[in-house]
C-alpha cells in the first residue's frame, strides 16, 4: 500500500512520543534525512501513516527498537577513507607521542570499524599501550556488534585495500581471524578499548581526551545539534588535542570554528588552540 503524503507535524509528533517515552532526542536531527529514513521504515513495517505509528512506540518497545535503527547510521568500513588514516599516521601520532598516556573518544562508532582501524594503527606505530580508548553510540545493537567485532569475511578484501592504502605495515590477515563466512578481530586489539552508550543530542562530554573522532555523523544534524556536539567535543578535549571529522563535515562557520587550527584540510584533522579558555565564554 503506497503511504500517505507526511505532514510535518506528524514527524514532529512521532519524535516528540520518542524523546518523552525513550529519552533519545532525534528532534534536531536534519528534517530531510529523518523523513527518509521514516519512510523506509513505514514501507519495511506496512505503515500507511506517521500518525498510526505513534501508539505503537509508545506502548511497544520492540517497535521502537526497529524504528530507531532506521536512525541509527551504521555505514562504515575499515580504513573508511584511507588518506584520512594515513594523514593521522603522518600527523597525529606524532603529537600522541608527546604525551605518557592519551585517551580518545570515538562518538558515533556504529558497528565498530573504524575503532579497530584506529587500534590497528596505535598498535602499528607502537603506542596502543599507552591508549584508552572510549568508542560510543546511542544504538546499543550496534554497540554490541562492535564489541563483538565479527564482520563479514567477504568485507575484508575491501577492508584489506583501505589498510594498504592508509600505510599499513604488515598483512591485514594478521589483525582477523577467518571462520567460515565471517572475521573475528583479534582481541588484543579489544584490551585497550571501552563501549559504551552516549547520545549526542542529550549526554553530556567526556573529559580529558586527547583525540576526540566523530566522521560522518554531523552530516545528519541540524546547525543546532552541531553547534551542540562540537561544543560537547570541545569541552572534552585537552589543550592541543585532536578532532577529526567525516570528510564531509566542517567547524568553518560554527561556533567552535575560531578555537582550532587546521591540521589537514582534506582529511578534516583540526588541533584545538592552546590556552582556549571555557567554551561558553566564547560563544
Amino acid at each position: 500500500m503506497k503511504n500517505k503524503s507526511i505532514e510535518p507535524i506528524e514527524i514532529d509528533l512521532l519524535l516528540e512520543a520518542v524523546f518523552r517515552r525513550y529519552g533519545y532526542d532525534f528532534r534536531s536531527y536534519a528534517r530531510v534525512s529523518i523523513e527518509r529514513r521514516i519512510r523506509q521504515f513505514m514501507s519495511g513495517e506496512g505503515c500507511v501513516s506517521v500518525s498510526e505509528m505513534i501508539p505503537k512506540v509508545l506502548h511497544d518497545k520492540e517497535f521502537f527498537s526497529r524504528l530507531s535503527r532506521y536512525f541509527s547510521i551504521s555505514v562504515t568500513e575499515m580504513f573508511r577513507d584511507p588518506f584520512v588514516f594515513l594523514s593521522i599516521r603522518e600527523t597525529v601520532i606524532p603529537l600522541l607521542r608527546t604525551w605518557p598516556h592519551f585517551k580518545v573518544w570515538h562518538a558515533g562508532c556504529a558497528t565498530g570499524e573504524e575503532v579497530y582501524s584506529l587500534a590497528i594503527l596505535l598498535k602499528e606505530e607502537g603506542i596502543y599501550d599507552r591508549a584508552t580508548i572510549y568508542a560510543t553510540d546511542f544504538n546499543d545493537e550496534s554497540l554490541e556488534f562492535a564489541r563483538n567485532g565479527v564482520y563479514k569475511i567477504s568485507d575484508m578484501k575491501e577492508a584489506t585495500r583501505n589498510y594498504q592504502q592508509a600505510g599499513g605495515k604488515k598483512s591485514f590477515s594478521e589483525y582477523y581471524h577467518a571462520k567460515y563466512d565471517a572475521a573475528a578481530m583479534d582481541g588484543s586489539l579489544k584490551e585497550r578499548i571501552t563501549f559504551a552508550n552516549h547520545n549526542l543530542s542529550a549526554d553530556g562530554e567526556f573529559g580529558e581526551m586527547h583525540i576526540v573522532f566523530c566522521r560522518n555523523v554531523l552530516i545528519y544534524f541540524n546547525r543546532e545539534l552541531k553547534n551542540r556536539a562540537l561544543g560537547i567535543f570541545t569541552e572534552s578535549l585537552v589543550h592541543g588535542g585532536i578532532l577529526c571529522l567525516g570528510t564531509k563535515e566542517d567547524i568553518q562557520f560554527t561556533d567552535v570554528g575560531n578555537l582550532y587550527k587546521v591540521l589537514d584540510a582534506k582529511a578534516k584533522i583540526y588541533k584545538k588552540k592552546e590556552n582556549t579558555g571555557s567554551l561558553d565564554s566564547r560563544i
